[in-house]
C-alpha cells in the first residue's frame, strides 16, 4: 500500500533530528509540501532542506506563543492553511523526583504540553475553514507506564494523551486528532540517556528484542493522517515492540 499526500501542507515540530526528522522526510517522500520546526539547530535543519519537498525551516520555541503565531502565520500567508500538523517537539531530562527543580518541571511542560496546545490553537482555525485537517501528537508509552526518574516527562506525556482525546472529541468530524506513543526508538536522545548495561537491558525487555527505528514511527504517522485511517479518531497507536499490550 503506497500512501500519497500529494501537495498536502505538513508542519512537523522538533524535526531537526530523530523521530521528527524521519517523519518530515517520510511525508516529503509521499509528495507533501513539508515545513519543519526546530530550535536553534540551523545546520541540521539546512541539511534536511536538501530534500526537494521540504519547503522551509523555522527556528521557533513552540512554548512561546508569539513565536508559534509568527511561524504559522508565515506558512499560511505564503502557502495557505496547514493540512497536517505533527506535534513532535519535546524534551526529556531524567532526574530523581526529589531533585527536580521547578524551572525544569515548567520547561518540560512548556515544551511538551503547552507547545502542543499553542501549535494546535494556531493551526485549527485554518483547518476549520477548510473543513478538513489532521493533527498527530507524538506522545510516549511512558505516558501510560510511568518510570522512575522521569516524572516530569511521563506526566507531560500522560497529559498529551488526554489532550489528544479531548481535541478529537471537540473538533471531529472536521479535524481528526490522534496520537502515536512509541516505545524506545534508536535516536541520539535515547543513546545519550542509556548510560549503563542495566539501562539497555531494561529497554530491551520487550518481546521483539530490539529498538524501533525512527522510520517505523514515521510510517505510522504517514498512515494515521491518510484516508486509509479515516475512521481513527482520538486513538493512540503504540508501536512499541510489545512492551505495552492493551
Amino acid at each position: 500500500m503506497q500512501i500519497r499526500h500529494t501537495d498536502k501542507l505538513v508542519l512537523v515540530t522538533g524535526a531537526a533530528t530523530g523521530i521528527g526528522r524521519a517523519i518530515a522526510e517520510a511525508f516529503a517522500d509521499s509528495g507533501a509540501k513539508v515545513f519543519i520546526n526546530h530550535l536553534n539547530q540551523h545546520d541540521l535543519a539546512n541539511d534536511i532542506l536538501a530534500h526537494p519537498n521540504i519547503v522551509a525551516a523555522f527556528s521557533a520555541d513552540v512554548g512561546n506563543k508569539k513565536a508559534v503565531e509568527q511561524m504559522i502565520g508565515a506558512i499560511s500567508s505564503s502557502h495557505g492553511a496547514i493540512d497536517i500538523l505533527i506535534n513532535n517537539a519535546g524534551i526529556s531530562q531524567p532526574q530523581p523526583f526529589l531533585e527536580i527543580e521547578e524551572t525544569q518541571w515548567d520547561k518540560t511542560f512548556d515544551t511538551n504540553v503547552k507547545g502542543t496546545m499553542l501549535c494546535c490553537q494556531s493551526v485549527i482555525p485554518g483547518m476549520l475553514v477548510k473543513g478538513d485537517g489532521n493533527i498527530i501528537n507524538i506522545v510516549s508509552e511512558l505516558g501510560y507506564l510511568g518510570r522512575e526518574h522521569y516524572a516530569a516527562y511521563t506526566a507531560s506525556k500522560g497529559a498529551l494523551i488526554t489532550l489528544t482525546r479531548s481535541l478529537a472529541r471537540e473538533f471531529a468530524p472536521s479535524i481528526r486528532v490522534n496520537g502515536i506513543a512509541p516505545g524506545p526508538v534508536l535516536t541520539d536522545l535515547l543513546r545519550n540517556e542509556l548510560k549503563t548495561d542495566e539501562d539497555f537491558a531494561r529497554e530491551m525487555d520487550i518481546p521483539l528484542k530490539r529498538f524501533a527505528e525512527p522510520e517505523e514511527i514515521a510510517s505510522t504517522a504517514v498512515f494515521l493522517s491518510s484516508d486509509h485511517a479515516r475512521f481513527y479518531c482520538g486513538d493512540i497507536l503504540s508501536p512499541n515492540g510489545g512492551a505495552l499490550m492493551r
